[in-house]
């Protein structure tokens, strides 16, 4: 994966990962854990709103929104008991914000995989963050359709 390819916040944080070992690599998801925005009023008040990611083994729920603007917008929780769902939660929901549709569609799929954190936990959760990344770009999709 070229990081040129990537949108900016993305391919800084895969230089980030990439950068550590990986016992750091785990420090550094778990600080991104800490970081996940919180939830807009009007979904806080809407859970039905946001989908299950079915793909994490923790109850993670996202929804990704387009403004009048077209600028992405993806929302996510996460309990705190699960810092490895909620960093790279944190990590999709800081690196789509601010992005056009067409940037969300061009990120590559392994991006989840790029982040050598596949040492650091268990491929099970870094399915996770891919299955994140799908649904983010089929909810975007529908909502480009709708």
């Amino acid at each position: 994966m070229d990081a040129t390819t990537l949108p900016p916040a993305l391919a800084e944080t895969r230089e980030d990962f990439l950068a550590l070992g990986v016992k750091d690599r785990l420090t550094l998801l778990l600080d991104f854990s800490n970081e996940l925005p919180e939830l807009p009023e009007r979904y806080r008040d809407h859970p039905d709103l946001l989908e299950r990611v079915e793909e994490c083994q923790s109850p993670v729920y996202i929804f990704v929104e387009v403004d009048p603007e077209g600028v992405v917008h993806m929302h996510a929780t996460a309990p705190a008991e699960a810092p490895t769902t909620r960093g790279f939660a944190s990590i999709l929901a800081q690196g789509l914000e601010g992005l056009t549709p067409d940037e969300v569609f061009a990120i590559p799929a392994d991006y989840p995989q790029s982040l050598g954190l596949g040492e650091a936990v268990s491929p099970l959760r870094v399915r996770g963050m891919s299955g994140m990344l799908a649904r983010a770009k089929r909810q975007l999709s529908e909502r480009i359709s709708a």
